[in-house]
């Protein structure tokens, strides 16, 4: 089937509409690495912050208690993950400085969805893995971020190094879910930092288990 917006979107409601109840409770002991891109994030005071596939908020609610002083936006395509997304924010008390709204991670505009042209920091956490054109989606965020501010991304890995018997496991168990670890995604960071004139900083973690990049804009 041919990526659509709307294809998209009924497959992840699909996924999530159920699991989004425990999604937070069960990945958080094997999607490695969030919270050290929170913690790297490090907005300018008043800066904004861009989530790309934000899920169920939990990302952007840590973020925005991290860093009191800056503003919040993400969104998602599914309609699932943005309900649960908005109960999270409301109970957090954080409706006034994280906005979220439906959106497509390979055609977005952020001053369409929030008003807001481009963002001090933009993020795309354990998502490019689930979006077939991800590579669209990398160059959308990219193309979000404002003249020198950085792109953060962490991801699956292609568990290289791991033995052959859990990286096959693994595999298995992620194509449950639609998730295809990015094995080329050093080499388009290189191509788009290239093009650009980006500075880049990747990382494989874990044995490759798990990938960070930053890419600063110039």
């Amino acid at each position: 089937m041919a990526y659509t917006a709307a294809s998209a979107a009924e497959h992840m409601d699909a996924i999530y509409r159920y699991q989004r109840y425990i999604y937070d409770a069960s990945r958080k002991y094997y999607l490695l690495g969030r919270d050290r891109l929170i913690e790297e994030l490090s907005p300018p005071s008043g800066g904004s912050v861009l989530e790309i596939a934000c899920g169920t908020g939990r990302n952007l609610i840590k973020a925005a208690r991290r860093y009191p002083d800056a503003r919040f936006y993400g969104f998602d395509i599914s309609g699932a993950m943005l309900d649960t997304a908005r109960a999270n924010i409301l109970s957090h008390r954080l409706a006034d400085r994280v906005i979220v709204a439906e959106g497509d991670a390979t055609d977005f505009s952020g001053k369409r969805l929030f008003g807001v042209p481009v963002f001090d920091r933009v993020f795309v956490s354990y998502s490019l893995s689930m979006i077939p054109p991800w590579r669209a989606a990398l160059r959308q965020a990219y193309a979000a971020v404002a003249p020198g501010g950085r792109l953060h991304v962490v991801d699956f890995g292609d568990s290289a190094e791991l033995p052959r018997w859990f990286r096959a496991g693994l595999r298995a168990w992620l194509a449950k879910f639609s998730v295809v670890p990015r094995a080329e995604l050093e080499a388009e960071l290189k191509t788009l930092a290239a093009a650009t004139g980006a500075r880049l900083a990747f990382q494989r973690m874990f044995r490759d288990y798990a990938q960070r990049a930053v890419l600063v804009k110039p």
